[in-house]
Formats: C-alpha cells, sequence, structure tokens
C-alpha cells in the first residue's frame, strides 16, 4: 500500500508540473544510487577483516568424535534432473559424515516421471531417500522443501541443488563449527563457486559475480552483524530453527534471501562457513537471463513482503539493520533498473549534445551522477577484481575489468523480472543444469569428464 501511494502521490505530481518532478526524481535516484555505491564498499572494506567468516581447521575436523555427531539430514529438491541425477549421488556419497547419522531425502515431483524413473534405476540404499512431491500450486522449489522438512530427522538440515559438488568436509566443518558458535547463530552459509568458470564469456563474468558475493559481500555482511540474503544451496540450519519458521515460503521464487531476512528479524543470525560447494555456471545466455530474472523478482518479492509494514519491521531489526536489508533487496535490485536509462542518457548527450538531457543535470545532480559513473563504476569493477584474487583466479582479473557487458545483460534480466512480478509473480524460471562436462578434482583442482546432458 505504501508504494502505491508513492506511485500515485508521483503520477500526481507530475501533473502539478512534470518537470520539477522530474528533476527531483533525478535527484534523489542520483543520490540513492551514490548512497548503494558507497554502502558496497563498505561491505567489501568489512570483508577484510579476520573475523569475516567461520574457519574450521583440519585439526579441528580431525578430533571430532565421529560416534557423537549430530545427524543430518539433505535436501535436494529435483525437477527434471535426469541427466545430472548420477553425478549428483556420486557427489553425495563422497561426503566424509557416518553414513548412520546422515539422512539424504531426493525430493521428487509426481509429474516429473523421468527423474523418478532415473532414481529407481540407480536402486539407492540408506541413507538415500526418495520422497514424491505431490502436484499442486505453487510448483516451487520452497514448497518442495517444505514437503521434505516434514520428513526430516536430523539435528541439522541442509540444502543441495541437482548440479552441486560440495567440498567432502563441509558436513563435518559445519558440525564442528556449530559447536563453538553462539545458540543464535541457527544458519551457517558455505560459500558457492563454478568448476566450469572458463567454459565460455558468460561463465567467467558469472564467476567474478559469485567470487565478489560469496566471498566478499556475504562475509562483509556477517562481519558487520547485517541481515545476510542466504544463497539458494548449501546454507546449513539448526533444524529447530526452520521448524519453529514453518520451513520456507512457497510463494516467494527467492525464498532463500526471504528466509534469511526472516531469521534475523526474529534474532537469530547467519554467517559464512569458508568451506566451498561447486555448481555448473549456466552457459547458455537464455538459461542464464531466466535464472538471474527470477533472482531478481524473488528479492523484489522480499523488498515487499517486508516493507508492507516498515515501521513494525524496523523495530525487530532494528534502524540500521532494516536500512541494510531495503539497501539489499530493494535497492541493488533497483539501480540495475535504472541503469538503461542513465545509460541511454549519456549515449544521447555524447553523441547528439542534447540540450534537454543536461536541463535536467544542475551542477549539484551533475556531479553526483558523474561521481557514480566514473569513481562508482571503477570501485565495481575493482570489487570483482578483488574476488577474483580472493579465489586466486588471476586468469580472470582482465574479465573483471571487461565486466560492464555484463552488468548489461543483468538490466535486461531484471526488466524482465519486473514485468514477472505484475504478470506471473509465482512461476518459477527453470535452470537447465548438464551443460558442461567439467567438475572439481580432488584439492579443488578441475578435471574433465564425460559431459552429463
Amino acid at each position: 500500500m505504501f508504494w502505491l501511494s508513492l506511485l500515485t502521490a508521483l503520477v500526481a505530481a507530475c501533473f502539478v508540473s512534470w518537470r520539477v518532478t522530474l528533476y527531483s526524481v533525478n535527484a534523489v535516484l542520483a543520490a540513492f544510487y551514490l548512497g548503494v555505491t558507497l554502502y558496497k564498499l563498505r561491505i567489501i572494506l568489512a570483508s577484510t577483516g579476520a573475523d569475516r567468516q567461520v574457519n574450521v581447521p583440519a585439526e579441528e575436523i580431525a578430533a571430532l568424535d565421529r560416534g557423537g555427531l549430530p545427524s543430518y539430514t539433505i535436501l535436494v529438491p529435483l525437477f527434471r534432473e535426469a541427466d545430472v541425477l548420477p553425478d549428483l549421488v556420486n557427489a553425495l556419497e563422497g561426503l566424509e559424515y557416518p553414513r548412520e547419522r546422515l539422512q539424504i531425502l531426493l525430493l521428487l515431483e509426481e509429474t516429473d516421471r523421468e527423474t523418478i524413473d532415473a532414481a529407481e534405476r540407480l536402486e539407492l540404499a540408506a541413507p538415500f531417500e526418495t520422497l514424491i512431491v505431490p502436484d499442486s500450486y505453487p510448483r516451487t522449489k520452497p514448497k518442495a522443501c517444505n514437503v521434505g522438512l516434514a520428513h526430516t530427522t536430523g539435528d541439522f538440515v541442509v540444502i543441495y541443488d541437482a548440479e552441486d559438488r560440495p567440498e567432502p568436509d563441509q558436513l563435518l566443518k559445519t558440525a564442528a563449527a556449530f559447536r563453538r558458535l553462539p545458540d543464535e547463530v541457527v544458519c551457517l552459509q558455505a560459500k558457492l563457486n563454478f568448476y566450469n568458470r572458463d567454459q565460455n564469456l558468460l561463465t567467467r563474468w558469472f564467476t567474478v559475480d559469485y567470487s565478489t558475493w560469496f566471498d566478499l559481500y556475504l562475509p562483509g555482511l556477517g562481519r558487520i552483524d547485517a541481515p545476510i540474503p542466504l544463497g539458494g544451496t548449501s546454507n546449513h540450519f539448526k533444524r529447530r530453527a526452520l521448524l519453529e519458521f514453518g520451513g520456507w515460503d512457497p510463494w516467494n521464487v527467492a525464498e532463500d534471501c526471504d528466509l534469511g531476512m526472516r531469521l534475523y528479524k526474529k534474532g537469530y543470525r547467519t554467517r559464512v562457513l569458508n568451506s566451498t560447494t561447486w555448481e555448473e555456471a549456466c552457459s547458455s545466455l537464455r538459461y542464464w537471463v531466466r535464472q538471474r530474472s527470477r533472482w531478481i523478482k524473488g528479492y523484489l518479492q522480499t523488498f515487499l513482503v517486508h516493507t508492507r509494514h516498515p515501521w513494525r519491521d524496523a523495530r525487530a531489526m532494528g534502524p540500521r539493520r532494516y536500512l541494510d536489508f531495503l539497501v539489499l533487496t530493494g535497492g541493488v535490485s533497483l539501480t540495475v533498473l535504472v541503469n538503461p536509462l542513465y545509460w541511454a542518457l549519456a549515449l544521447v548527450w555524447v553523441f547528439f549534445r542534447a540540450q534537454a538531457v543536461g536541463a535536467f543535470f544542475p551542477p549539484v545532480i551533475f556531479i553526483l551522477a558523474f561521481f557514480c559513473l566514473f569513481v562508482g563504476n571503477f570501485a565495481l569493477v575493482y570489487a570483482g577484481m578483488l574476488g577474483c584474487c580472493s579465489r586466486r583466479y588471476y586468469g580472470l582479473v582482465l574479465h573483471a575489468l571487461l565486466i560492464p557487458p555484463y552488468w548489461v545483460l543483468m538490466s535486461v534480466a531484471a526488466w524482465k523480472a519486473l514485468w514477472q512480478l505484475m504478470t506471473r509473480p509465482h512461476y518459477w524460471e527453470k535452470t537447465r543444469h548438464g551443460l558442461v562436462g567439467m567438475s572439481p578434482a580432488e584439492g579443488g583442482g578441475r578435471q574433465e569428464i564425460s559431459p552429463t546432458g
């Protein structure tokens, strides 16, 4: 209601004086854009601290009493993943955790006969279990996870996706970390990165993006005690907290982000675990846009849900942390939406010297816009370079320098997300997996394997 009222007020103001209204909107957007850029820089600076993430040394893992470990449930929502299922099962079988303490639930959609048949052909034994998710609306991953949650038995619960290849000791690291962390920490988010980063230009840019997000932004948010928007996979939960919240919002297509916010509002905390789950970077532009637009749509959904009662939510999170939430969800999404507008204005001004464009950039607004264009963009490129260096992906530093075309693709996805938010808000755009023949070798390296699909 608040945002509808604001939009109505803007339309009414345009009728009174469209020129003054556009001046004002331009000034607000320029100041807002600058604020988001400075916020990102602050988070990156925070990520340099020694306590930015949870580290579990090998000695601590070796000292664990395997017989006294907590029980663990792995939820694996699957839909049209028959091709990658054998590789997934091999990866999960490679986890270094006592089998008698594990429960692995493969969540199979009732209408997905192909994946069900593939699971039956594998003749899986314990700790694997298959669970059929009844066909009902909404047909989303969080709905499947909620069905699985009702059948979990573990003290801890983790989500893995079909293409995931977690580091073998990730569950052991989580169990060790939870033992020494405060009770309020109920979620550990492992880092995500890609095993096919060199497949094409898109996967290289995608890897720069992920390395910056999971190795800089999320650890920085954890260090300043800000709410952390969870990744869609490799988030390890204390099961009691999930049951308390009733699981995930089945209507939100970025259920992970929403759950991270709900955990924080209740006084719980998330930390970043220094362990990596390797995923398949989407190498198809078509499927990348589908995936990215779903994420942005979900972030916008989360923003709208948690601003229905802004004063109540601000009290629950605290004013400063509520501002963190606003910037992380609505703010970042808004910047990629308005980018094309300012790019277009800049091009019109450069090539045509249009006086009408210059008229809307009086000195103060021009200085803000200039700072965002040059200093802000440099800072974001530099952040991508730092993300590559933090992963020791030195070969991708050049791609971080040349990443602006990737931002254009993000804006394309953002406008698609906005359109779907209005027309198909709960539609889950499926990401296709199995487009690559690469997998991590032992020790975090890479090796060629046969194509999976």
